[in-house]
């Protein structure tokens, strides 16, 4: 599962991985040159967050 989210349902979306997987996920924040082109799962907002299961290379370093 991985769910990408702005600032405002990042609460949403770390209640909603746990309720899902039983696990805690891992919160990364998004890199500065593919914020433009992801939105948050629950908005049309730009995602700043990936709430998943696995680490991404899509993190800033």
């Amino acid at each position: 599962m991985k769910t990408y989210s702005c600032e405002t349902h990042i609460n949403h979306a770390l209640d909603v991985f746990v309720a899902a997987e039983e696990k805690f996920p891992i919160m990364e924040a998004i890199a500065e040159d593919e914020k433009l082109s992801t939105n948050c799962a629950y908005c049309e907002q730009v995602a700043l967050y990936i709430v998943s299961s696995e680490k991404t290379d899509t993190t800033c370093r």
